[in-house]
């Protein structure tokens, strides 16, 4: 995600580029042609205006889709962050002080669990799916230090916070962070058997499992279903179909004044063209928001910050650093 308070204007032509660039050609050939036969090349704007109207219409419903879907995946983070804080405060607050020691090595064990939780999620949501970009994670040249985690995977993150048996426990199932949740219920369940936690404590210990069992889902719901392809494909065909014809329609217009003015079609067709495209590509990288590009949602930060938080709260000394902002983004 892009920090700063603007994107340059050369940062944003050099990501949209290519519509800028192709319509600017597609424009100067046809004025080519015209000028060199006879052909009529005009069209009258005014049916390509109406269909310049319904295009910038589905574009704004695919973008508000698109910008629905980023959003929803932000609260659920910011939801991660909060029952997390709500787990830890639980473990370390709520256990009955029978064996201090062991009750301490208990707590740890359960808090560093649910770190490996949280990580284990945060590279389950960035596996690529066949309907995101297919842009390399490792070729982020913006935030190398974003590409060194991706490249590291998910086993040099987690195996830390766990025992060297529910590592390669929890490596053998498919879905790791389900299974590791289901670890936490069972902790508590032993908990409550051993006499560590009374029955109202181990029923809210359970409700803020269950709550992390929610956000669980929702992420997957976004990370496994896609904005539905009919909508996100007729926004880009149709795009094409307006596009096509602007350079007809303004050629109408222009050769009514000077000749010269005739040329003119290739600037503004190429600027129309890019604007339509550019709205298109907004929405085409915001509908993806775990796909470890650069528009996604910062989960690795957002990961980071609650790994630092519940590592402080356990009094450890060698926490990680935050992730920092790379040449604008955070990942």
């Amino acid at each position: 995600m892009y920090v700063k308070r603007h994107y340059s204007l050369w940062m944003t032509i050099r990501w949209s580029r290519k519509p800028l660039i192709y319509g600017m050609l597609y424009s100067a050939i046809i004025i080519v042609f015209y000028r060199m036969s006879e052909v009529p090349f005009t069209l009258a704007w005014e049916p390509i205006s109406v269909i310049g109207v319904a295009v910038a219409f589905y574009l704004g419903f695919k973008n508000n889709s698109s910008y629905d879907r980023t959003w929803e995946a932000r609260k659920i983070w910011g939801a991660i962050v909060n029952d997390s804080r709500k787990f830890t405060t639980a473990v370390l607050t709520m256990l009955e002080s029978k064996d201090g020691e062991s009750n301490q090595v208990l707590k740890k064990e359960m808090i560093y669990r649910h770190i490996a939780w949280m990580l284990a999620l945060k590279h389950a949501l960035r596996v690529k799916k066949s309907w995101e970009h297919n842009e390399d994670p490792k070729k982020l040249k913006f935030a190398p230090r974003y590409c060194d985690e991706y490249v590291g995977g998910v086993d040099a993150e987690v195996k830390k916070y766990l025992s060297e048996s529910e590592f390669a426990y929890f490596k053998t199932k498919g879905n790791i962070p389900s299974h590791i949740l289901k670890k936490q219920s069972e902790e508590i369940e032993k908990m409550k058997n051993d006499g560590l936690i009374s029955d109202y404590k181990q029923v809210w210990l359970h409700q803020i499992i269950s709550s992390l069992y929610d956000d669980q889902g929702m992420c997957e719901r976004i990370k496994n279903f896609p904005l539905p392809r009919q909508y996100a494909s007729t926004a880009l065909w149709i795009n094409y179909v307006f596009c096509a014809l602007i350079p007809f329609g303004l050629l109408n217009i222009f050769e009514q004044s000077q000749v010269m003015f005739v040329w003119l079609t290739i600037p503004f067709s190429g600027l129309i063209i890019w604007v339509f495209f550019l709205m298109d590509k907004i929405g085409d990288y915001s509908e993806n928001p775990f796909e470890s590009a650069y528009n996604d949602v910062p989960i690795s930060s957002i990961a980071r910050a609650i790994e630092i938080d519940l590592l402080e709260m356990l009094e450890e000394k060698n926490t990680p650093e935050p992730y920092p902002v790379e040449n604008g983004f955070l990942m």
